[in-house]
């Protein structure tokens, strides 16, 4: 069986909800800010350009030891060789997606339910995308607020790395962690903050706290 990393603190850039970085530049901010994992999500633009921008992105986390994972494209994952990619429910079919990369690279699959989450895994999902957790006005698909209780429930049923995503704080970073999560992923959180170093690290920082107590 192949062993897969997968990291406790996904950032996803993004040059939407706010234009003072760009996606290369929030990688850089976000890998020194402690992020191990680093996701290109850009849903607009040609596909010569996203490539572009993926393959500076892919250097960039390649050289520091980050995973770099590709939103919903998976011909740009291919031509930028990264180590993944991460599918929603109605992104491309993650087992076609599997058969395309193959078995070594990284699938996520987004979730906002249990019976969603329990798919993913029956198609071959690495880990779970679940959310949102709390209130979220950073992607505009997203679906009802799941809350807590629900979280832990796709945690205790899902025999997958579960990623918590949803109006994530630092300050909520422990409950999520409590509830079962394996790690987080943020949008605004990072990309919407005038530091975005400082703001990864405050994540980063709670999080190291959660896993020290869990030992």
């Amino acid at each position: 069986m192949i062993q897969k990393k997968i990291g406790r603190l996904h950032i996803l850039t993004d040059d939407v909800l706010q234009s003072t970085f760009s996606h290369v530049e929030l990688a850089q901010l976000a890998i020194k800010g402690g992020a191990d994992t680093i996701q290109f999500r850009q849903k607009v633009g040609s596909t010569k350009r996203l490539i572009e921008i993926a393959r500076r992105m892919r250097e960039i986390c390649y050289k520091q030891d980050a995973i770099f994972i590709v939103n919903d494209r998976v011909d740009v994952a291919i031509a930028v060789d990264a180590d993944g990619v991460h599918l929603g429910q109605e992104d491309f079919p993650i087992p076609l997606a599997r058969k395309l990369l193959g078995k070594r690279k990284i699938i996520g699959g987004s979730a906002a339910t249990p019976d969603e989450a329990e798919k993913c895994f029956s198609e071959g999902a690495d880990y779970v995308g679940f959310g949102p957790v709390y209130p979220t006005a950073s992607k505009m698909d997203a679906g009802p607020v799941s809350g807590i209780r629900i979280l832990k429930n796709v945690v205790q049923k899902t025999p997958l790395p579960i990623i918590a995503i949803g109006g994530i704080t630092s300050e909520k970073v422990s409950e999520v962690i409590e509830a079962g999560a394996y790690g987080i992923a943020v949008i605004s959180a990072v990309c919407c903050e005038k530091e975005p170093e400082a703001a990864t690290r405050f994540l980063q920082n709670a999080l190291k706290e959660c896993v020290i107590e869990e030992r």
